[in-house]
């Protein structure tokens, strides 16, 4: 499909996407006012259907998001799913896609403290899973910008704001020459990539920062520690990260619904393992694919069918 001709959800219709428009001075563009999620969906081949993955889990996210922020949404739970499901079926998607569902603050003349009125967009957009094997792998910088805490703007709420910490910390790394960066907290900790959470292995345990070191409680990262536990007996640890403990490890992956799982091969210079894709991280990968196409029936219940 051509992007340009896809039909997106804005205030309760169903439109081509270059009649949705929104004005300039609302809320939301002039700074940012809008929570949202990005939710991936995978085309089974098998099964000819289409499954948007842990869907409920990212309406719940979202939830919290427009909660934390004091956004007065008019939207439920149930007005959220329907809107996701009856934009891609308008498009009759039959591919692996991405939808970002954002609630924010329109009108005119509002302020950045406003709370309405209240509008929400649903844009799925075509993107395919690439396998593991096909990426090249990641240089990654540590960042000289700190990450967001709770005590500032918290890294917890999906907000279109936060992610100009994501910017900054990205534009910085690739001018470098790297191909994104690794960002430490206000305790110079460890804490997430831009628009991805961070594990490493080392010694065969599965390392990653708590919830608490200022990340995005993300639902990629629940699904790999589960599946760790679960389909592979590995100890993962959630805990505090050094630097100098990136320098060192034997493996390392940034994740997320983006992102999927993508290795690291390299650390501000210093090689990860033998600069390859690691024997944890594939197979870790290989059993994410497995389930957000359906081919593993102990965890459907993390799959929406579309259709």
């Amino acid at each position: 499909m051509d992007n340009n001709e896809r039909m997106i959800w804005l205030g309760d219709k169903i439109l081509p996407v270059n009649e949705a428009k929104i004005n300039v001075l609302s809320p939301t563009s002039q700074f940012g006012l809008n929570v949202f999620e990005g939710i991936r969906c995978y085309w089974s081949d098998n099964d000819k259907q289409l499954y948007a993955f842990r869907l409920d889990d990212h309406i719940k996210r979202l939830q919290q998001s427009i909660k934390l922020m004091r956004i007065n949404s008019k939207y439920s739970a149930e007005n959220l799913k329907n809107a996701l499901i009856d934009t891609i079926k308008a498009n009759n998607y039959k591919e692996d896609i991405a939808v970002r569902q954002t609630v924010f603050v329109d009108g005119v003349g509002g302020t950045w403290n406003s709370t309405e009125p209240v509008n929400m967009f649903v844009a799925p957009i075509s993107k395919h899973f690439t396998p593991i094997e096909q990426k090249k792998g990641l240089k990654c910088q540590i960042s000289s910008w700190e990450r967001i805490s709770d005590r500032n703007l918290s890294p917890r709420a999906k907000v279109g704001a936060n992610y100009i910490n994501s910017r900054m910390a990205y534009i910085e790394a690739t001018q470098n020459g790297y191909d994104t960066a690794l960002l430490l907290n206000n305790h110079g900790k460890v804490s997430e990539g831009p628009g991805s959470c961070f594990f490493m292995i080392r010694n065969n345990q599965l390392i990653t920062p708590p919830i608490t070191a200022s990340i995005l409680e993300s639902i990629t990262r629940d699904t790999i520690i589960k599946i760790a536990k679960e389909q592979f007996g590995l100890e993962v640890i959630e805990r505090d990260i050094d630097r100098t403990e990136l320098y060192i490890c034997d493996e390392a992956f940034l994740c997320g619904s983006a992102m999927e799982i993508t290795h690291i091969t390299n650390i501000d210079g210093y090689m990860v393992g033998d600069g390859k894709l690691g024997e944890i991280t594939h197979k870790l990968s290989g059993f994410y694919y497995l389930i957000i196409t359906g081919q593993n029936i102990q965890y459907q219940s993390w799959l929406t069918p579309i259709y």
